[in-house]
């Protein structure tokens, strides 16, 4: 076994490497950016160095870097966690050549599953079922444009190299192609480095299903499946193990093929072999067909281990020293149930737009288990993917578990920026997410009432004033002195509207809060402070805002009585970046006529492209910002000419 290991990684992923190893007796190096001199992975290893600038192209893409600092620390091996150089097969060689272990699989199976297209024609021959689509090197418009006519539509634009949504779009019509393919390859372009495309047959009700595989380099075997239907923007938010509907003959056919498709590339450590399936008449035997194969472990790796047993991490190790596969597959089996869910700083309701800011506080359930690169007091870094932590719980049955999961969800405690956690819960809770009729279209086609949230109500406005108060703080043996004036205003904001609450109190245990939506009585009982006989929700004050937990999470600020003056409403002249990002393309000019929603201009932000959108019809009457700008939050980038101008 190793005695020191380099992660050349950072955030939750490097410290789950460093629990499992270092509960091995592994010295473990890890190494940041500026952005992460504080960060949790660096206070969890055993050293670090530091690797350059806050941008992953200046650190953790810098191999060469990378590799100086495992040797100058003694690290006999590297483990690249996922994304960064993962899958990248030069550095591969560039580890081996420097006489270092790569913990993963050799470069020659990188490259084998690191274009789409070539995997299809590898698989097709290792007997693997792959989608009806054009693998072809032949890029021509016109060319991909007929043989999108011969699949037939739906059909998906993917690019052939990378993964996680990136340069993938469906196209339901001829008319929208051109247009399809061109942002496509923008994307592709400028997440891989390569703008080719394959062009697939769409399943009306697909289903994502992947089977972990494990290989010594000449066997593999199964640890069985995951479904990770649930996605938006072609990206997972939960999955789980097994899959729902999964019948023994079905698991029989997907593991076999997956462990065809492992042992053709001769793979060494753990990988996912990405199925497409058919759910519009049950699982079957004819009705998957393989997708693409991820050489890495992957996110969603702990619901495996929770339904199998295995520490995967501790199998990587282990197989990477030269020891066999710990298990044989026959001495594998699945026990339970196991969801896992993605918790990020995004907002939802904005079309999952990422968030960036500071974790005021950050508290997670107790039934649950936990993977996360932040703590309280950490900030969100626009540099990097904005996931805050994984929730992964285990249960007997499906139910039970995702009973665990909704509770999990509702007792996680987050503040300081907007998070999907409400999200989370909502899709927790569908109706057909429990009955396990799932596939990738749900979170599109029912979007409107997973972000639906119930009104605010007098309670909620009722508890928010009584923390503000600071009642709830003050001892059951406090004065009734403590409470002159008898009657107090507290001013409430949320969302841009104000609410001015009255509190009179009657002694130290009882207060009266009178609301815009209605008036509500506080008592303290031994137990904590009531509204109208219901507990407090969990919430916190922190400085000036109070943030309140739970499903339906509110925030409210709280409004200064010296400083009342109205915020005005948006400026529809100006199209502000809504986070920091770095300005891949204006399309707009001075002087140019627009509508409504017409493209103004892509910002790449955390590992994303946004297009911005025009707030109205106008006249553009000066461009703020040039590609290659690095914004700040707010920066101004297009100011339109005044609606009588451009009248005029």
């Amino acid at each position: 076994m190793f005695k020191t290991i380099l992660i050349a990684n950072r955030g939750e992923i490097a410290c789950r490497i460093m629990q499992t190893a270092q509960a091995m007796g592994v010295r473990c190096i890890a190494v940041y950016s500026d952005a992460d001199a504080t960060a949790r992975h660096v206070e969890m290893s055993d050293d670090a160095i530091y690797i350059g600038e806050s941008s992953p192209v200046h650190s953790y893409l810098r191999g060469e870097v990378i590799i100086k600092a495992a040797r100058a620390t003694g690290a006999e091996a590297i483990h690249p966690g996922y994304g960064f150089l993962s899958e990248n097969p030069d550095f591969v060689e560039q580890v081996e050549a420097a006489g270092l272990t790569f913990i993963g699989p050799s470069s020659v199976a990188i490259r084998a599953m690191g274009l789409k297209d070539a995997a299809k024609v590898l698989m097709e021959k290792a007997g693997v079922p792959v989608v009806p689509g054009y693998h072809g090197a032949d890029q021509n418009d016109d060319l991909l444009a007929r043989e999108a006519e011969k699949i037939g539509y739906p059909v998906l634009i993917k690019a052939v190299a990378g993964g996680g949504g990136k340069g993938m779009r469906l196209v339901e019509t001829p008319q929208e192609f051109a247009d399809a393919l061109d942002s496509a390859r923008s994307e592709a372009k400028a997440a891989f480095g390569n703008s080719d495309v394959l062009v697939e047959k769409f399943v009306t009700k697909p289903r994502h299903i992947e089977v972990q595989v494990f290989g010594d380099g000449e066997t593999a075997v199964h640890l069985f499946e995951r479904d990770c239907s649930l996605q938006r923007r072609h990206q997972k938010v939960i999955e789980e193990a097994p899959a729902p509907g999964m019948t023994d003959a079905v698991r029989r056919a997907m593991g076999d093929a997956a462990v065809r498709a492992a042992e053709a590339i001769g793979y060494a450590g753990a990988g996912t072999i990405e199925f497409i399936v058919d759910g519009s008449d049950g699982l079957r035997e004819d009705g998957f067909w393989f997708m693409e194969m991820n050489t890495r472990l992957q996110v969603e790796h702990p619901v495996t281990e929770a339904v199998t047993g295995v520490d995967l991490v501790e199998w990587q190790l282990r197989v990477a020293s030269g020891e066999a596969l710990p298990l044989k597959q026959e001495e594998l089996s699945l026990t339970g149930h196991s969801f896992e869910a993605r918790i990020y700083a995004e907002d939802a309701e904005q079309d999952f737009l990422p968030a960036t800011g500071r974790l005021a506080h950050l508290e997670f359930a107790q039934n649950a288990r936990a993977d996360t690169g932040v703590r309280g007091g950490d900030d969100i870094s626009p540099f990097y993917d904005p996931m805050i932590a994984k929730l992964t719980v285990h249960g007997s049955t499906r139910s039970v578990a995702l009973a665990k999961l909704r509770k999990a969800l509702a007792e996680t405690q987050v503040a300081g920026t907007v998070t999907n956690l409400g999200f989370l819960h909502a899709l927790a809770s569908h109706e057909a997410f429990a009955a396990g009729d799932v596939d990738t279209g749900l979170i599109a086609r029912d979007y409107a009432a997973l972000i639906a949230k119930p009104p605010l109500s007098a309670a909620n406005l009722a508890q928010a004033a009584v923390m503000v108060a600071g009642v709830d703080d003050l001892p059951a043996s406090a004065g009734f002195s403590l409470w002159a004036p008898l009657a107090r205003t507290i001013t409430l904001r949320r969302t841009g509207e104000d609410f001015s609450c009255v509190l009179r109190f009657s002694g130290a245990d009882n207060v009266t809060i009178e609301t815009p939506l209605g008036t509500c009585g506080a008592q303290r009982h031994k137990t904590g402070w009531q509204i109208d006989q219901t507990a407090f929700e969990p919430a916190k004050r922190i400085e000036n805002t109070v943030f309140m937990f739970g499903p339906n999470s509110i925030t409210f600020e709280v409004v200064d009585p010296l400083d009342r003056s109205s915020d005005l409403a948006g400026d529809m002249d100006v199209v502000n970046a809504p986070m920091p990002g770095l300005v891949k393309a204006m399309l707009v000019k001075s002087g140019q006529k627009i509508h409504t929603g017409d493209r103004i201009s892509v910002l790449e932000a955390m590992k994303m492209e946004h297009s911005l959108l025009a707030p109205r019809d106008g006249v553009v009457a000066e461009v703020l910002a040039q590609e290659g700008d690095q914004v700040e939050a707010g920066a101004a980038l297009v100011r339109l000419a005044p609606v009588e101008e451009a009248a005029s």
